[in-house]
């Protein structure tokens, strides 16, 4: 029977979870498609593609994924208070608002909104799942 090698390319089901039970992704939802990818490409979180290995078509497992083998710890240095003045001037900060920023060789940040104060916010440029433990129901649709 078919497995999951290095290197194949695959499409599964898939729901995230943390280890409390909140999913916080599905492709099962509506309007939502199964995912396809090449194993060995760094598409996906290495635990999430070391889960799949020897899997067979059509097998349903749960992958639990310790944080060093998803998105890491949580990086202090990428936690950061930036003055309101810095802001621009038509923003109302709110804790969970996503912001965008740039680095100097141009690459977009994505960062969160995790408190508000007087005169400044702090933003996380954190992963929002680094330093969480990932459980996976997976079901594998295809192998080629």
């Amino acid at each position: 029977m078919n497995q999951v090698k290095e290197n194949n390319t695959v499409k599964v089901n898939y729901t995230g979870k943390l280890s409390d039970g909140q999913v916080f992704d599905s492709s099962l939802g509506e309007g939502r498609e199964p995912i396809e990818f090449t194993l060995g490409q760094g598409q996906i979180i290495p635990g999430f593609e070391k889960g799949l290995i020897d899997m067979k078509l059509n097998e349903k497992k749960t992958i639990t994924i310790a944080k060093e083998e998803a998105y890491g710890d949580v990086n202090p240095g990428l936690i950061q208070e930036v003055a309101k003045s810095e802001l621009p001037q038509d923003m109302s900060p709110e804790v969970g608002m996503g912001l965008v920023s740039k680095t100097p060789d141009g690459q977009e940040m994505n960062l969160v909104v995790v408190e508000v104060k007087d005169d400044s916010v702090v933003i996380d440029g954190n992963h929002p799942l680094a330093g969480k433990e990932l459980i996976f129901d997976v079901e594998v649709l295809d192998i080629k």
